[in-house]
This record gives C-alpha cells, sequence and structure tokens, in this order.
C-alpha cells in the first residue's frame, strides 16, 4: 500500500469540511439534533500497520445503521447464507431505507439487509438465537472497544418515535418472516442501533472487513458478555457478501454515485458514520452528522471521495 501522508489528509479534510453546511441532522430521531453538524472526522488503520486520525474522529456517535453489517455478520456465521437470505434478498431497493415499499411489489422478502425491513428480519434471527449481550460483545471485538455502552437517550428516543419500524415489524409477522416476536425483535435492534462509537473504533471495525485486522477480545472480564459463544474469524465467503452488499446498497439511493465516485464498499448510519473498505489494504472510517438527502453524510462522502481519487483507490480501478 502506498505512504499515507497525513498532511494530505489533512488538506483533504479541510476541503471536506465547508460541505457540512449543506446538510441536515437526522430529525426523525429527536435525540440525534442534539449533535454538532460541523464535526468532521476520519481514522484510518493500514495493512503495514498503521492508524492515523484527523478531525473529530474522537467523538462518540450512535452506530444506527452500520450496525447492520455486524447483524449480517454474525447471522450468516450464526445460520448459514442459504437460511439469511430465505428471509430478505440481496438487490438495492430503490426506496429510502425506512419506507413498506422496500419489501418490492410481488417480492416475498424485503429488498437487502442494509434497508429497515431487512434488518429487522435479521434482527429477529440473532434474537431468537442469543442474547443482545452476546451480540454487544460480538460488535466489541470487531471495534477493539471492550466498554460499549448504549446511549440511552437515543435508545430512548428511537423507541420513542419508531412507528415506522413497528409497521415493518408487523409486515414481517405477516409474512412470517420474524423468528423472534414483534417487540423482541423491535427493541434488539434499536440497541444495536444504539451503541456508542467512534470513527476510530469504526475503522478496527472496517479492518476487520478488510481483512488486515483480527477481532480483539478483552480479557480482563471487563467485556459486556462472555465471548465463548461467539466465532470471531471472519470467513472469506462472509466477508465477500458483506462487501458486495456494501457497494451495491450501503448508502442507500446514493450507493450508485458513491461506488462511481469512490468506488470502495462502504455503510452508512444516520449517526454521521461512514464505514468505508478498501480490501486487504485499509479501514477507513468517517464522522460527520450533517446528512444529505439520502441520510448519508455529506462531509463524510464528500472526503471518501476525494481520498478515493487521491489515492487510486477505485476497487474497479
Amino acid at each position: 500500500m502506498q505512504e499515507i501522508k497525513p498532511a494530505a489528509i489533512q488538506q483533504l479534510l479541510e476541503e471536506a469540511a465547508p460541505y457540512c453546511e449543506q446538510g441536515e441532522l437526522a430529525s426523525y430521531i429527536p435525540e440525534l439534533t442534539k449533535a454538532d453538524p460541523q464535526h468532521l472526522g476520519i481514522y484510518l488503520v493500514t495493512s503495514d500497520g498503521k492508524a492515523i486520525g484527523f478531525g473529530d474522529y474522537q467523538v462518540p456517535f450512535t452506530i444506527q445503521s452500520i450496525s447492520k453489517v455486524a447483524s449480517l455478520l454474525l447471522a450468516l456465521r450464526l445460520y448459514s447464507p442459504e437460511e439469511v437470505f430465505s428471509r430478505v434478498g440481496m438487490e438495492p431497493s430503490g426506496t429510502p431505507f425506512s419506507e413498506l415499499s422496500g419489501f418490492r411489489d410481488l417480492a416475498d422478502t424485503p429488498a437487502n439487509p442494509f434497508i429497515n425491513s431487512g434488518a429487522l428480519a435479521v434482527a429477529s434471527l440473532l434474537a431468537n438465537k442469543i442474547s443482545f449481550e452476546e451480540y454487544r460483545a460480538f460488535v466489541a471485538a470487531l471495534c477493539h472497544k471492550p466498554q460499549l455502552i448504549i446511549t440511552e437517550s437515543v435508545y430512548r428516543s428511537e423507541m420513542a418515535h419508531s412507528e415506522r419500524n413497528h409497521s415493518l415489524a408487523w409486515e414481517l409477522k405477516r409474512m412470517r418472516l420474524l423468528s423472534a416476536d414483534v417487540e423482541e425483535t423491535l427493541d434488539f435492534y434499536t440497541k444495536a442501533c444504539s451503541l456508542s462509537v467512534t470513527a476510530q473504533d469504526l475503522a478496527c471495525f472496517a479492518a476487520y472487513l478488510a481483512g488486515i485486522c483480527q477481532a480483539q477480545v478483552d480479557n480482563s472480564g471487563s467485556s459486556p458478555a462472555d465471548q465463548s459463544q461467539v466465532d470471531l474469524s471472519l470467513d472469506p465467503e462472509h466477508q465477500k457478501i458483506c462487501l458486495s452488499l456494501m457497494f451495491t446498497c450501503g448508502l442507500y439511493d446514493g450507493s450508485g454515485r458513491f461506488a462511481v465516485k469512490a468506488g470502495l464498499p462502504a455503510k452508512s448510519g444516520v449517526g454521521g458514520g461512514i464505514l468505508a473498505i478498501l480490501p486487504g489494504q485499509a479501514g477507513i472510517a468517517t464522522f460527520g452528522p450533517a446528512l444529505d438527502h439520502n441520510g448519508n453524510s455529506i462531509g463524510g462522502i464528500k472526503l471518501l471521495e476525494l481520498l478515493s481519487e487521491q489515492n487510486d483507490w477505485h476497487c474497479l480501478g
């Protein structure tokens, strides 16, 4: 991998920062409107063992939909790709992530695991087999963050304004796609979205997905749960599935443009995070809570596009 030049990345951060003024905070979850829309940061972990951050990379925020990648990874491990994808598809939805139309006309499953309906189906599979504490331990290991906490204020705010997700969950129940009951599924899913992380934490997760960093189990007794029931190895088939879906579906209706401009598998969350992977070479995470009209960090998108262009990181050359 070519050398990362700190001065060059700092310059890109400064170039991307003004774009934050064009974005808006996620108002449908009231607690998220308390974020500072001017925050922007990036953290990188590379295959040569270097790790470096710029800007607001240590500011905590909730993981939100980036948790859907961890959920899919764990569901593939606990079940099988065949069983998981009997309940959720692999196609871009062409609709906003929370829409009921994500089920698609004449389809018998949600379009993909990264829209809310698909993520609820996956969360229900997990809730049927493991406790949330085991799930939290898995995500903690991926992020190298033993003390991974739920941001209770965001969790309560999301649960109090979850009418759309309730509708999706009941439709999934009608379609017989839930493995756990409606309330248990919704609680598991919302807690997963409310986990508190930083860009630095997510870069470790990205490096794991890139295949350059192992999950890190804490043996000091401070892990949130017993790790023994959670396999932390990265199965190459599961890696391929997740990166492929991130490339085609990870940024909702902005996925196609980002694939053309940056060419990196990525997953966003309305908390402002973006997870991006340069397979075999780097794990990258950005944070910027000001969102574009698709629900993606507007500053983070611009920063990743500039970074990919500068370093010729497009996966397709």
